[in-house]
């Protein structure tokens, strides 16, 4: 049987740019939609190289288990010696914010005062425990920005913990964390590839932290991130001058990582 390119994924939005380039270069490739399924754990998987595009929002498209689902099938394709991207260790840090918190400061990389909570009662005494006038409150288990609330006093947050709009967590975990207010409405994402800095990319968070760019960009026929050519100011844009000293700090996460999954 003749090797293929396999993609684990639950959105056929984000694979179907992947799979079009696959055509163009006639390699032979076979999606597998983790919406649902099984893994017969007695049988060997097929040979190939399995690239992982499991998503933390997979719960906000209706595949709620998706992950679990994702994270018994990569057990099964690391025990068989697979070569897989975006292995189970790249699962757990995209699912958990626990992880990606406790992941940075093992890097040396500095996080904001974080406590994750199970039960509302538990929610007010972290938020009592935090000892700042002002704290957010986040989904362990979100993607895309969901669930991110700012709240400037224990009571608003306790009216907000028993009344009918709290939002509900997938997995039951609620991060009480202190806020940092920055001197503008922005955040700086860094890409990384293999351990390589690709770019950084500036978001526009005035309207909140919903911010995932396959959705929020919605620029017609523009690339994305847009240019300054456009009237208003773009949601996402290129950084030319990021700060290599912050660069060259975030790539010890990078080999952090890899460290880690060679132990």
């Amino acid at each position: 049987m003749t090797a293929k390119i396999y993609i684990l994924h639950e959105n056929d939005a984000w694979t179907m740019h992947l799979v079009k380039r696959l055509k163009e270069q006639n390699l032979p490739y076979e999606t597998w939609h983790l919406a649902e399924g099984f893994v017969d754990l007695s049988e060997e998987p097929p040979k190939g190289i399995f690239y992982s595009r499991m998503s933390t929002s997979s719960h906000t498209r209706g595949h709620t288990y998706a992950p679990e689902l994702t994270a018994a099938l990569l057990a099964w394709l690391e025990f068989h010696g697979r070569t897989v991207i975006n292995g189970s260790r790249a699962l757990r840090l995209e699912i958990s914010k626990i992880h990606q918190y406790t992941a940075l400061e093992a890097a040396g990389i500095q996080t904001p005062k974080t406590i994750a909570t199970v039960g509302k009662n538990q929610l007010v005494a972290a938020a009592e425990k935090i000892g700042t006038t002002s704290f957010i409150t986040k989904h362990n288990r979100a993607g895309k920005g969901l669930g991110v609330q700012l709240f400037h006093s224990v009571e608003a947050l306790e009216a907000y913990a028993h009344s009918s709009t709290f939002e509900p967590h997938v997995d039951g975990i609620t991060l009480v964390q202190q806020y940092i207010k920055a001197p503008e409405p922005y955040i700086t994402r860094c890409e990384f590839v293999g351990g390589k800095f690709l770019y950084a990319v500036r978001v526009d968070t005035s309207d909140g932290f919903e911010l995932c760019p396959a959705e929020a960009c919605q620029i017609g026929d523009f690339y994305c991130p847009v240019g300054d050519s456009l009237p208003h100011r773009p949601k996402f844009s290129i950084v030319d001058d990021f700060s290599r000293e912050l660069i060259e700090q975030y790539a010890t996460l990078q080999q952090y990582e890899k460290s880690f999954q060679s132990m």
